[in-house]
């Protein structure tokens, strides 16, 4: 129980995970791009500010079907009251890591510390299988991740400017790669 929301829970996924899916925004408004540089907190990038836009990932529960039951990854919800609004789906990357896959919450329950309590479920989950750490990825145009996963103790791995490129040349979407370690 979170003392500061007692009202969140987090569990294993259930068979209702695909209809919170799809039954959900999960989007978020854009309005700065992040500059981001290694060895640099968060609130010291330069931004830039871009006409707002909402971002949304489009997720598929299909894509994380496998994942559910699985000995190498799980799938864990976050209920406020008893409501599904957040999920984070981890799994054994090649290289050793936890990977957190997705980690999402639905707009409402934002700032209810319920992303915090997905990734604390994903570390316990990761220490478990005696794993050296945890990592994952977002991107320079969602500053309240970078914030979060700051705070949570993950430090900045690397930067990537090109990733993005494929899926549009003209972005300016630069993935950065965060890691949680345990040693």
């Amino acid at each position: 129980m979170n003392p500061k929301y007692p009202g969140l829970s987090v569990r294993v996924a259930d068979e209702g995970f695909d209809a919170y899916v799809w039954g959900n925004d999960f989007s978020f408004e854009v309005g700065v791009y992040g500059t981001p540089e290694l060895g640099k907190p968060v609130d010291q990038w330069a931004v830039e500010q871009v006409l707002p836009y909402r971002k949304c990932y489009g997720i598929d529960p299909e894509e994380f079907a496998s994942y559910r039951n699985a000995s190498d990854s799980a799938v864990f919800m976050a209920y406020l009251d008893d409501r599904p609004v957040g999920h984070i789906v981890v799994s054994t990357n090649w290289n050793g890591y936890a990977h957190v896959d997705e980690l999402a919450v639905v707009l409402p329950a934002r700032r209810h510390g319920v992303a915090k309590a997905l990734l604390d479920v994903a570390q316990f989950w990761s220490r478990k299988k005696n794993l050296p750490g945890m990592m994952l990825e977002t991107q320079n145009n969602n500053l309240g991740a970078c914030r979060l996963y700051e705070r949570s103790g993950y430090v900045m791995g690397g930067i990537d400017h090109l990733r993005y490129r494929g899926i549009d040349p003209q972005t300016r979407e630069v993935a950065i790669f965060w890691y949680r370690l345990f040693h």
